[in-house]
């Protein structure tokens, strides 16, 4: 595959004067600056989006897209989560992996969002009510609702009690922060503050290879099929992207019935060079192509996807999910990263699960709209 990126430069990047201050939400602050105006328009368009009925989305459009990536979602919860885990999961929009969660047998979950619409979501879901057509009305371990953009707050601090964490997860979330260098190191320097040594990292974002070379192949600066659509601004018309400038690189996706807002590119030799200065070592990367035809190989993910009915519906051995939705699938890449140093069983400062409550009200949630 034709590389969008040339090789990462020898020098490492510097490290930015980050801010201590966090208060995305008063736009006449000196902090709200053209990347916490965009941060606010990507929460404004998660929390705008309404919880769908049973109904309503099995007639998604992208309803076997959907489908596919909960499937690649649980092998990940699957093969790192480990029984009494302490979770973080950073952009937990709605809740959607807490049943995945409950079935790895957590002992302990943080979730953070930006949006305070998809927080609400989650609680209800996470409460069980009957309006969500959730299959139990109790999870099995307490938990804790935050809102606040990951990428600006010192969730280190905030939430320094409570680790280290056993594994972070951030899906489909983590190109949010590559708006600007000192977004992507906050949330770095979030995760590996506060995973244990030998805790992992998982998480699902665009692959910038594929989207480059998609763009370099289309004739103008748009791209897709009748269930996405990528569009570069006219400064990218020349369809070439400096190494020594990685970070800010927007475009605008539209996914049918799930994405409507700014993205941007994350190359991914730079998240790996930058991680690794946060203690954070790669494991695997894989185009979600190549991750389905690894783990689709193995029976227990076989049978999971079968139920999921993403390529098949249950009954009948044919393919369910259209072409233009598997074509949607090769934008995405999964990746893992460990926290370096010896691995240890999670001992976290004090029992933090103390912290956490197996019913949330309204007022349980945390807003982190302030200095932290």
């Amino acid at each position: 595959m034709k590389r969008g990126y040339g090789e990462p430069p020898s020098a490492s990047y510097s490290s930015s004067q980050l801010k201590r201050k966090w208060n995305s939400f008063d736009e006449s602050s000196s902090f709200a600056d053209e990347s916490t105006r965009k941060a606010r328009k990507v929460a404004d368009h998660y929390s705008a989006r309404s919880n769908q009925t049973l109904e309503e989305r099995e007639a998604s459009p992208i309803i076997h897209l959907k489908k596919l990536n909960n499937w690649i979602k649980s092998v990940l919860i699957q093969r790192y989560a480990r029984r009494g885990d302490a979770v973080l999961d950073l952009a937990c929009g709605k809740g959607g992996d807490l049943i995945k969660w409950d079935k790895a047998q957590i002992g302990y979950y943080v979730g953070v969002d930006i949006a305070i619409g998809s927080i609400k979501d989650c609680r209800t879901r996470y409460n069980g009510d009957a309006d969500q057509q959730q299959r139990r009305k109790k999870f099995s371990f307490p938990a804790r609702l935050i809102c606040a953009d990951c990428y600006e707050t010192h969730l280190d601090e905030y939430l320094s009690d409570d680790g280290p964490f056993d594994i972070c997860s951030c899906q489909f979330a983590l190109h949010y922060s590559w708006s600007t260098e000192a977004r992507a190191r906050r949330a770095l320097a979030n995760i590996s503050a506060l995973l244990r040594p030998g805790g992992y990292f998982i998480g699902t974002m665009p692959d910038a290879n594929v989207i480059i070379k998609k763009l370099r192949d289309a004739e103008g600066l748009t791209f897709g099929n009748s269930v996405y659509w990528i569009s570069f601004d006219e400064e990218y018309a020349h369809k070439k992207f400096s190494s020594s400038n990685p970070f800010g690189i927007q475009y605008k996706f539209h996914l049918e019935d799930a994405v409507d807002c700014p993205e941007w590119i994350v190359p991914f030799h730079v998240f790996k060079s930058l991680a690794e200065e946060y203690d954070l070592k790669l494991v695997s990367v894989k185009n979600s192509h190549a991750f389905v035809d690894e783990f689709l190989k193995m029976p227990e993910f076989t049978e999971l996807m079968r139920r999921l009915g993403a390529l098949g519906d249950g009954n009948q051995d044919r393919s369910t999910l259209s072409q233009d939705e598997w074509d949607a699938a090769y934008l995405y890449l999964t990746f893992v990263l460990q926290k370096s140093g010896e691995s240890t069983a999670s001992k976290r400062k004090h029992d933090s699960s103390n912290k956490g409550k197996t019913c949330i009200t309204e007022e349980d949630i945390e807003i982190l709209d302030g200095d932290i």
